[in-house]
């Protein structure tokens, strides 16, 4: 999801992996953003330019991103990812397992029925 203008000089390492994780993610500035509770403006300075976050935010950048703090500020050589969704799945699974479980129940039906057609999982799903 490449978009804006691309920056003229290399990123600072803590920018690096925001920049590599919201790509990652399928999200934009805007969206991370949003999220922080950050003007879009701020947050590109953050991939752009060396900063200090407050722990706050680094904590809501790690669970959005699904790594660990460490990972965000340098101290792992590889990122712990979730083994949910990632990305917009993740976004619309977090939605979903808001409403109430009959309606889960119904999306479940559906994943599972379009799953289960293509040959990723096997048949036998307990929905009703």
């Amino acid at each position: 999801m490449k978009t804006g203008r691309p920056s003229e000089r290399q990123r600072p390492p803590f920018g690096q992996r925001l920049y590599e994780l919201r790509e990652a993610g399928g999200l934009t500035q805007a969206q991370v953003a949003a999220k922080l509770g950050i003007s879009h403006r701020a947050y590109a300075f953050w991939e752009r330019e060396p900063t200090a976050v407050r722990a706050e935010q680094l904590a809501t950048l790690a669970e959005l991103f699904s790594v660990t703090a460490d990972f965000l500020i340098g101290r792992q050589p590889s990122k712990q990812r979730g083994s949910g969704p990632t990305g917009k799945m993740k976004q619309l699974f977090d939605a979903a397992s808001n409403l109430p479980r009959r309606q889960q129940q119904k999306i479940i039906g559906q994943v599972e029925d379009f799953l289960v057609a293509r040959g990723a999982i096997n048949g036998g799903n307990g929905h009703t």
